[in-house]
């Protein structure tokens, strides 16, 4: 997973062919935490059919506030550069990103 911060962000999410998973966290967070190993085991998956990237909120909190992020954890789905989804809070769950990121290569 590509670690991305303030000047990364626009270039990995709007540039390339492949569509963009971005895993938004923060070291305080609990299910985020939790959910980390199993975010990259699925990286691994989908490798070479979709990028996934990871923001801490920590540090980057101008560029969490541009995206209007709210919450952690946050996943943003891209495709052509553009956000076409997002999944927040409750809503996040390993099968709800799995079935976003599938639907992402549609």
């Amino acid at each position: 997973m590509i670690e991305l911060d303030k000047d990364t962000f626009e270039v990995e999410t709007a540039q390339g062919d492949l569509p963009v998973v971005v895993d938004i966290w923060g070291p305080q967070c609990g299910p985020c935490l939790a959910l980390m190993p199993k975010v990259e085991e699925l990286a691994s998956e989908f490798e070479g059919r979709v990028k996934f990237c990871k923001l801490n909120v920590a540090g980057n909190r101008r560029l969490v506030i541009g995206l209007k992020v709210m919450a952690v954890p946050t996943f943003l789905f891209f495709r052509g550069g553009e956000r076409v989804q997002t999944l927040t809070g409750a809503a996040v769950s390993l099968e709800a990103i799995r079935q976003a990121t599938e639907g992402l290569l549609q």
